[in-house]
């Protein structure tokens, strides 16, 4: 059965449970799966590639289940003309992400769609509730890619209760139906997942890294900023980056500083092994739930499941759930 919630009811799906926008792993094929499946696909807007966007909105004309379109705020204050081209293909909400998004708040409301904020402590939400956010997420510290220090279960009450009714979806550290239900007594209204939709069929990643998703175990991910210096692109505080330890970050945690004096020769290795594949240096950014995933399904199923995990612990009809083999 459908767990009912705020946050369902608002964005009118049949399950709380949302695809992070992750910059390119969220295309169209992922978003059309999580939300045909229930859920609420958002497309993974990113850093702002104009081409890229156009391409993967128009494939989405067609769909006729809500769906979203996400952004990294500060990012898109360089390009504001990409909001017009993410609206124009009439998504239910869009989805704002590091950085205030007062100056876009208006433009979203005016289209007919819903603003969904991500916060990581209680200034940035009561910022994002005073530009009229419809729904907040609050992301600790274990979600994998960009994100702050408060943890998921610290972070999540004290959002609630800042929200005064305004839905909130919890993220970071979520993989299965047990992290829905335990978010729900949290008070939260659904989860967004990023890593566990990484590692599915649809997911436009490489396939080489969805294998290193499921083959890592809990605690093999490092938040840091290593990922963002040798790529060349450091984000702004208190932002940092976390992804599966490889071979680079060994090489690296703990000389920073020398990284940052060598950074045009380690963003050059870098970028080479980003192009090649190699993830023994480029990064595979994932959160700390990677120690439950330990398959790559379609999407679909991966809704379905948690959804029906979460509906049966909290119905009180289960007390654990199958560990799913390692592949």
């Amino acid at each position: 059965m459908p767990i009912t919630t705020s946050l369902a009811t608002l964005l009118e799906i049949s399950h709380p449970v949302l695809l992070a926008p992750m910059d390119v792993i969220a295309g169209s094929r992922l978003v059309a799966a999580v939300s045909r499946a229930g859920g609420f696909g958002i497309l993974g807007g990113g850093y702002g590639e104009r081409i890229w966007l156009q391409q993967e909105t128009a494939k989405l004309a067609s769909l006729s289940v809500p769906f979203g379109i996400g952004f990294i705020t500060w990012s898109l204050a360089k390009q504001p003309e990409l909001l017009d081209i993410a609206l124009a293909a009439k998504p239910s909400a869009i989805m704002l992400s590091f950085g205030d998004p007062a100056p876009f708040a208006a433009r979203i409301k005016s289209a007919d769609a819903r603003l969904i904020c991500q916060v990581q402590d209680e200034a940035m939400a009561r910022q994002a509730l005073d530009a009229g956010a419809d729904i907040l997420i609050a992301q600790g510290t274990e979600a994998g890619g960009h994100g702050a220090s408060r943890t998921t279960v610290d972070l999540v009450p004290g959002i609630v209760d800042l929200a005064a009714g305004v839905p909130v979806a919890a993220a970071g550290g979520i993989a299965d139906g047990r992290g829905l239900a335990a978010m729900m007594m949290l008070g939260a209204s659904g989860v967004l997942l990023g890593t566990r939709f990484y590692a599915s069929v649809e997911a436009d990643g490489a396939e080489e890294a969805k294998r290193r998703i499921c083959a890592a175990n809990s605690g093999s991910t490092l938040r840091g900023i290593i990922f963002d210096l040798s790529r060349n692109n450091v984000w702004p505080a208190p932002f940092t980056g976390r992804c599966l330890v490889n071979d680079h970050a060994r090489r690296w945690i703990g000389r920073e500083v020398e990284l940052m004096q060598n950074v045009a020769a380690v963003a050059a290795e870098y970028a080479a092994a980003k192009d090649a594949g190699n993830f023994d240096v480029a990064a595979v950014i994932a959160g700390e739930a990677v120690g439950l995933i330990h398959d790559i399904p379609p999407a679909a199923e991966i809704v379905e499941r948690i959804a029906a995990e979460a509906e049966q612990l909290l119905a009180g009809r289960r007390n654990s759930i199958a560990p799913v083999a390692r592949i």
